[in-house]
């Protein structure tokens, strides 16, 4: 006799609301667009990443629901800025270390620094060179985050040399280049800009990106709505 295979039938469910909680002078705060949840994510000594907000405004830290902070400025590092964000910020923060200014052994010196400080992980920026890469990853054991703003880079000199992740930020072409490093490295983490819209942001995580890096309003930008509000009223 034929043993007779029971078919399990698959009940499909609604997923049930997510309650959200809120302290009463805690409803106006930054929320990063929602489209950056359908990305994959990159988790980092247990912690799952999906959003990080690129930011050193510290009120806009302590008033934003992203996953990390992108730390980096346009300035020589210094290990107080640094050490004020982290100690600040009730998420993960990424440091900027250097790399047009600053670089050699005074960035390697500003990473263990910044791991000393709580850095879940350390940006190099686009001009770093792959020998002072090196010299980082001797003395951090944090990831190293490697800016990249064009398709001429040598991706594999810079993995050799102890990058663990990517961020690239090539404007528009932003999507283009995830696609392009997602094809000859299939596994390997990428954080990049969404783009000012919906539309790129989905277009970047459609291409590759496991992160997606939220540039948020400026608190001049907040101020002169609430502003023009109080003056209507």
């Amino acid at each position: 006799m034929k043993n007779e295979i029971e078919k399990t039938k698959v009940i499909k469910t609604e997923k049930p609301e997510m309650p959200r909680i809120t302290g009463a002078y805690r409803t106006r705060s930054i929320q990063v667009p929602e489209e950056i949840y359908q990305a994959s994510g990159i988790v980092i000594n247990g912690r799952r990443i999906k959003s990080v907000i690129f930011s050193t405004d510290i009120a806009i830290i302590r008033n934003c629901n992203a996953d990390a902070v992108l730390a980096v400025y346009p300035f020589t590092p210094q290990q107080v800025i640094s050490h004020t964000i982290i100690t600040a910020a009730s998420m993960p923060v990424f440091c900027g270390i250097g790399g047009g200014l600053t670089g050699g052994l005074r960035s390697a010196v500003i990473a263990k620094d910044a791991e000393a400080q709580g850095a879940f992980g350390v940006v190099v920026n686009a001009p770093f060179s792959t020998e002072t890469i090196r010299a980082i990853n001797e003395v951090i054991d944090i990831p190293i985050i490697s800016t990249v703003v064009k398709e001429e880079t040598d991706f594999e000199a810079a993995i050799d040399a102890g990058v663990s992740i990517f961020n690239i930020s090539a404007a528009e072409n932003t999507a283009e280049l995830v696609k392009k490093v997602r094809s000859l490295y299939p596994k390997f983490p990428i954080i990049a800009t969404g783009g000012p819209t919906a539309e790129t942001i989905l277009k970047t995580i459609r291409a590759g990106a496991n992160v997606i890096s939220y540039t948020p309003p400026t608190t001049a930008e907040f101020f002169k709505e609430i502003m023009t509000k109080y003056r209507n009223e």
